[in-house]
């Protein structure tokens, strides 16, 4: 990887025109869009998948601060571009971060022995955030989404 990284600091144009601009930047404004509404929801259904979401979400907001500011003109135009990473986009990408590492599922760990053979579906039942140990009981969702918030917020 390392190799095509310097051929590619040599070998690409300092400067190009794309055709499909507009649809690049507005397909990845949506992307980001989609990911926000997705990880607000199972943020708020406390959903045990909410770590998926949020680590995409964080990714594309890092990708397009991080492509705002060194495809900008000079001067106007890159200062707005780094003001939109500085205050919306990075911010926001940092706490989706924290939410994907903080709720990432955990299992117990094996022994050395065989695998056991998976139980039948009629016993399967997802496990949920609340039934979790040290977890605060259910108080409602919006008491809980405060909680996890606060957590989210004292781990930054």
């Amino acid at each position: 990887m390392v190799p095509w990284l310097f051929f590619l600091v040599h070998a690409l144009p300092p400067a190009t025109r794309a055709a499909g601009w507009p649809a690049a930047w507005a397909g990845l404004d949506a992307l980001e869009a989609l990911g926000l509404l997705t990880t607000g929801m199972a943020l708020i259904r406390r959903c045990t998948w909410l770590c998926l979401p949020a680590a995409i979400t964080a990714t594309l907001l890092i990708v397009d601060a991080w492509f705002d500011i060194t495809t900008s003109a000079s001067g106007p135009a890159v200062t707005a571009a780094v003001a939109m990473a500085v205050f919306p986009e990075l911010p926001a990408a940092v706490l989706c971060a924290v939410l994907a590492v903080r709720t990432v599922p955990c299992s117990a760990p094996r022994d050395s022995g065989p695998l056991p053979s998976p139980p039948s579906s009629a016993t399967v039942r997802p496990v949920r955030p609340q039934e979790a140990e040290g977890v605060r009981p259910e108080r409602g969702r919006v008491a809980g989404l405060l909680d996890l918030l606060e957590d989210v917020l004292h781990a930054v």
